[in-house]
């Protein structure tokens, strides 16, 4: 039996932010908070455990240091990539230039604390 990811657990300034765009983003809902200011989302039907890993979004004071080593790709499950694109950016994600050509089939964009994600063009089934 191999391991599986269950979360991500990514550094944010700003938890409440990050959580409420990455909620818009993916269709997640909250499912907890710690005391240290942690929130988690996830599925909203499935939670912690499910076929899809939850994020938890964890209170920072440290300044990025540079380019992230990993990052998220997505993909639109109901629309077309440019129908998305148009969804991500009036959610606050913004578009990032990390060296590409201009030839990919794919849009690099930053969430609202400037962490790399990938719009990829094939629309995939929701579950």
């Amino acid at each position: 039996m191999a391991c599986r990811i269950s979360e991500l657990v990514i550094d944010a300034v700003d938890p409440e932010r990050l959580a409420a765009f990455w909620s818009e983003v993916l269709g997640y809902v909250e499912l907890g908070r710690e005391e240290d200011g942690s929130i988690e989302i996830g599925p909203p039907d499935t939670g912690f455990g499910g076929p899809q890993p939850t994020i938890v979004l964890s209170p920072t004071t440290d300044p990025r240091p540079a380019k992230l080593r990993m990052h998220f790709d997505v993909n639109a499950t109901d629309r077309d990539q440019d129908a998305e694109l148009e969804r991500l950016l009036a959610l606050g994600a913004k578009p990032v230039d990390i060296g590409q050509t201009g030839n990919e089939s794919w849009h690099v964009l930053a969430d609202p604390e400037g962490n790399e994600f990938c719009l990829l063009r094939a629309r995939l089934d929701p579950v």
